[in-house]
């Protein structure tokens, strides 16, 4: 007695209590928190953190229903949606008693008739319900790690490298010049190396 009077009516007659999520959600959130997420941001240096995830604007609002689905143009039973489907349905009929006659009168066999939309979907679940097989994922394949540097940092670093890889072939371009004419290119000859070594940078 006193374990039936420490619940309310309502609880006892088998309502269900929902619990309102975090921020005004109208469900429970359900997105996983910072420990779990796999996915990561670089922020510089070399380290990775958790993508945080920001919040929508429309947290709390139920979306209507008409904002989502095609709602009919007219009234529900009025006169001029009844005529309409009449109309589409004697147009059809009327195609189809046609290419009946037309095959009667060439004496080839009659169209089949069209399939009725209850056939037209079992036939649907059935290829729908048919998984493509998947293609096994190859032993060898390692993921790519993050590297943690910033977008600005990675662009730094490639141009560095790239800076540095010039500066080699200008060397070697310079060198080559002074075996074949025994002095430091200038002016046009100067123009020339560096034209080769833009050449070999594009390659």
């Amino acid at each position: 007695m006193i374990a039936e009077e420490s619940y309310d009516s309502e609880f006892r007659s088998g309502a269900q209590i929902r619990q309102t999520g975090a921020g005004g959600r109208i469900r429970p959130e359900r997105k996983k928190s910072t420990p779990e997420r796999r996915r990561v941001k670089a922020v510089g240096g070399g380290k990775t953190e958790p993508v945080e995830y920001k919040p929508r604007k429309d947290i709390g609002s139920q979306r209507k229903t008409e904002t989502r689905v095609q709602q009919p143009e007219k009234e529900r039973g009025s006169k001029e949606v009844a005529q309409s489907y009449a109309e589409k349905v004697k147009a059809e009929r009327k195609k189809a008693a046609q290419a009946r006659a037309a095959a009667k009168k060439g004496g080839a066999a009659p169209a089949a008739e069209k399939p009725k939309a209850k056939e037209v979907a079992k036939t649907a679940s059935k290829l729908l319900s048919k998984k493509k097989e998947e293609k096994p994922v190859s032993p060898d394949y390692k993921p790519q790690k993050a590297s943690g540097y910033t977008r600005q940092e990675r662009m730094k670093i490639h141009r560095a490298g790239e800076t540095k890889l010039r500066n080699i072939m200008k060397d070697q371009e310079t060198e080559k010049y002074k075996k074949a004419t025994g002095q430091a290119p200038t002016g046009k000859a100067k123009t020339k190396v560096l034209a080769m070594v833009a050449k070999r940078m594009a390659n």
